[in-house]
């Protein structure tokens, strides 16, 4: 009797104290004209070519206390990519790099969120590219204290990075150099800076 009583008060606190958590999750939007994606990648073995996504779309569930409760899904549109060089671009658009026809957008979805030091997150998750999905991890600074715009929405404020090797997501094309070399190399590198808003709360339903 008192072992079942036991388990019965254990369910109830349970039920008590996890549904304020679950009710404080919340989703915070990107916002896409102020947030921004960028790469860069050395050309020739000499320069280093900067580049950037225009259209980052997507959604943070998140309590706004533990960071650890934070899942990230975010898209981005493959065709919006600039180097600021047409031809290049277009290059980048075709078949031998990301092949936009056949897959139109990058993703990326959070599987863990671990705070490392205040103000410093090691975000894992996977990441697609042509249609490969591998594991990432991003290093995060932020997010920024919350503040409230004109329009009562709360704003965050978090800037990422990572490194991946592009052939790891079929990214494959290269010519070699008469010198030696490469003119594309490896290692690509991953600058994200993001803004996150949240609307105000509507009123109490009664």
């Amino acid at each position: 009797m008192r072992q079942n009583a036991f388990r019965a008060a254990a369910v109830v606190a349970a039920a008590l104290f996890s549904g304020p958590v679950l009710a404080q999750q919340a989703t915070w939007t990107i916002d896409t004209a102020h947030s921004s994606a960028q790469f860069s990648v050395r050309h020739m073995m000499v320069a280093t070519v900067r580049g950037e996504f225009a259209n980052t779309k997507g959604t943070v569930q998140w309590d706004g206390k533990d960071l650890a409760t934070a899942v990230v899904d975010a898209t981005i549109d493959a065709a919006t990519v600039s180097t600021r060089e047409p031809k290049r671009d277009a290059h980048l658009r075709s078949a031998d790099f990301f092949d936009v026809e056949k897959f139109p957008t990058l993703t990326f979805k959070s599987t863990k969120v671990e705070p490392v030091a205040p103000g410093k997150i090691r975000m894992t998750g996977n990441l697609t590219i042509r249609g490969v999905t591998r594991p990432v991890v991003f290093d995060v600074e932020g997010p920024t204290q919350a503040i409230r715009d004109n329009r009562g929405s709360q704003r965050v404020g978090a800037s990422a990075t990572a490194t991946i090797n592009r052939k790891e997501f079929a990214l494959t094309w290269n010519a070699a150099l008469e010198t030696g070399g490469v003119v594309v190399s490896d290692e690509v590198k991953i600058y994200l800076d993001v803004a996150l808003t949240q609307p105000p709360a509507g009123p109490a339903k009664k």
